[in-house]
């Protein structure tokens, strides 16, 4: 008689990954029938789209739903990009964890093998129909059209059929139909909301779609600029895990420790190699890398090696790794992807996007791009909307799991502008806020893609990009405000006041006296006002500095200009430091009292609506007197300035020494 273990032994077997998910959709997302339709045309359009920044084709993307049936809807995603090769497409759509992007170490939007074939899977399951699959490549004269389903228990595609097509007017591209059981609704989380948050951060892209109603809407290209490609890069050691530097020692095709350091890995050199050896008291020309075994490899590495070998990673310096493996999006195209799609809400203002640089978290690069829109349309008692994405694709569920939304909470958003209950949670207000993160690999919580794991080197990143943001926004709401309470104040003192004193010089029939003392007796105020045009390919600024005070006053100017290499024309006219992360800072040595100064320049290069608001800051001055601008962040390097914060609290006195604005303001506008 068989023991109870041997009894169970028998039942034990392999379980084939495609029926586990077909057990276990919901991993992959397919948990409601609502959801079920976006992911099928989500995992379609993220294959689209990578396929054609990798052949450098400017992505066209059609996206059409149409019913069968009550609940049952054909899906049809069709784009222009390379191809597949015909005796590759079995395997693609017919087979999970099969792909091309999974050992590689850079950006891309599809990495595990298994979104476009679990919906092949999932539109089988639950119609039993099979996906039909039409692809033709630039070398080829006809398109081939098959007809597949996938073998859940041996995860293997099977072709049912295959024949040529004459495919008129397309020289490459694929076109996937596949049919699935789901429900068609409109609203936040909707097939036409993915696609329009889609277009945001791909710029460069084109989406037509057709709903089941036959309505057609298009989201046109923002940009014809393809994003960088992406390059492939090695591990980087920063925070290496000890079981992973195991596995990789021992399938690596080094010949010694030293060059197993160099070639596994980026930013470690020959010297730097040599060195982290000899912290971890290991021989450089070491051969035998495997963990220690005393049947088959006798003379390999001990886990305490391994360990000191860990150690010894962590305490040396070691460069950032490259951003090549990574595609920003960048502010300038998070700014026109948000104009061009958002325009129904007429937004007021734009926050200036921030694209943090790169940072590292357990060995994979990583950087946070930030927007801000605020006002127009948007709702007021509301919270705020909160568009999350990760390596350009829009994450519209799990909204409460995802680092993003924790990182937001815990931000204090009543510092800039937003009502904040309890000082925590959500903000409410008119405003979108959008966070982008790139990575070579982002840690999602689940198969489904839905949500950020919480990794406090991400957070991190995340709050420091939306404090910049926020602060940009800050300023707007100050600039908005202080401009409309003085209003009034300015209109007595600059036109209603000159033409009582008019009249009163007539009464008594005396000269109109002189009003700049009465004037800086009620304003006592340093006004700051400033604009930007858009004329014949250019923007032109223009800040004007009023001094409403008794006494003459010093000060230093500082903008934020965009970083691209343009033409500033206009800046040499008063001297000013250009850095190059776009921050200028002009000295104003004497500014006499009731006189002004007046800075202008043009920004030559970018296109209208890259640029549409200055972002204006003071030092060397009381920020109390100072209406129109904010005080200097604390983040900004300010040491080389001559004017020092102590010496330039207190007001100059007017002397024969000072600068001849106006005479500097006729060559500027001479030029």
């Amino acid at each position: 008689m068989s023991s109870i273990a041997e009894e169970l032994a028998k039942k034990q077997k392999e379980i084939s990954v495609s029926e586990f998910f077909e057990r276990n959709r919901q991993i992959l997302g397919f948990d409601s029938q609502v959801k079920a339709l976006i992911m099928g045309v989500k995992e379609a359009v993220d294959n689209s789209l990578d396929a054609c920044e990798e052949a450098s084709i400017l992505p066209e993307i059609q996206v059409r739903i149409e019913r069968v049936e009550k609940d049952e809807y054909k899906v049809t995603v069709e784009d222009n990009g390379p191809g597949i090769v015909k005796r590759m497409i079995p395997n693609v759509f017919g087979r999970l964890l099969y792909g091309s992007r999974f050992h590689a170490v850079r950006q891309s939007r599809g990495q595990q093998g298994i979104g476009i074939s679990a919906t092949v899977m999932f539109g089988q399951i639950t119609t039993g129909r099979a996906t039909t699959v039409r692809s033709k490549t630039a070398h080829e004269e006809t398109a081939w059209e098959l007809d597949l389903i996938i073998n859940t228990k041996k995860n293997l595609p099977e072709v049912l059929r295959e024949e040529p097509k004459i495919w008129d007017g397309k020289d490459h591209g694929v076109r996937v139909e596949f049919f699935m059981n789901g429900r068609y609704l409109s609203g936040k989380q909707s097939v036409m909301e993915y696609l329009k948050q889609t277009a945001i951060v791909n710029p460069h892209a084109k989406f037509t779609f057709v709903d089941p109603e036959g309505r057609s809407i298009t989201f046109e290209r923002a940009s014809d600029d393809l994003p960088p490609p992406t390059k492939e890069i090695k591990p980087h050691p920063e925070g290496l895990e000890l079981g992973t530097l195991m596995n990789m020692a021992n399938e690596t095709k080094s010949k010694s420790l030293s060059k197993f350091l160099q070639t596994d890995f980026s930013r470690i050199s020959d010297r730097l190699a040599k060195e982290i050896c000899e912290k971890a008291g290991l021989d450089p020309e070491r051969t035998n890398l495997r963990l220690l075994d005393k049947k088959d490899n006798p003379g390999g590495l001990r886990l305490e090696d391994y360990k000191r070998l860990i150690e010894a990673l962590s305490s040396v310096k070691i460069m950032a790794p490259q951003t090549d493996c990574l595609s920003p999006i960048g502010g300038n195209l998070i700014r026109k992807g948000l104009k061009n799609v958002l325009t129904e809400i007429r937004p007021e203002f734009y926050a200036h996007p921030v694209t943090r640089e790169a940072r590292v978290y357990a060995g994979n690069p990583f950087l946070v791009e930030v927007g801000i829109v605020y006002g127009g349309d948007l709702p007021k008692e509301q919270p705020v909307q909160i568009l999350r994405f990760a390596n350009r694709v829009p994450l519209l569920y799990q909204q409460g799991a995802c680092a993003i939304t924790k990182s937001i909470e815990r931000t204090d958003w009543r510092r800039y502008g937003l009502e904040q209950r309890g000082g925590e949670g959500i903000p409410y207000g008119p405003a979108i806020i959008m966070v982008h993160v790139a990575s070579t690999k982002v840690p999602f919580t689940s198969e489904a893609k839905e949500a950020i794991a919480n990794i406090p080197e991400i957070q991190a990143e995340i709050e420091l990009a939306l404090k910049i943001c926020g602060r940009s926004l800050k300023t707007h709401l100050n600039k908005k405000d202080t401009k409309v309470k003085t209003k009034a104040k300015f209109d007595i003192v600059q036109v209603i006041l000159p033409l009582i004193a008019e009249k009163s010089a007539k009464i008594v029939g005396k000269p109109v006296p002189s009003l700049s003392g009465t004037i800086t007796k009620i304003m006592n105020v340093v006004w700051i006002d400033d604009s930007v045009a858009y004329e014949k390919k250019a923007h032109k600024v223009r800040v004007t500095i009023y001094n409403y005070t008794p006494k003459g006053q010093k000060m230093n100017l500082h903008m934020v200009l965009p970083q691209e290499k343009l033409d500033y024309t206009g800046l040499q006219m008063f001297p000013a430091q250009v850095k190059d992360d776009g921050k200028v800072t002009w000295e104003l040595r004497s500014i006499p009292t009731t006189q002004k100064v007046e800075i202008q320049f043009q920004l030559k290069g970018l296109d209208q609506d890259a640029y549409d608001e200055n972002e204006v800051y003071v030092s060397g001055i009381d920020p109390s007197l100072v209406i129109g601008a904010d005080p200097l962040p604390g983040d900004w390097d300010v040491k080389a300035l001559q004017i020092s914060e102590s010496a330039s609290a207190e007001p100059v006195e007017d002397d024969e020494d000072e600068v001849d604005y106006d005479e500097q303001k006729e060559a500027l506008s001479d030029d």
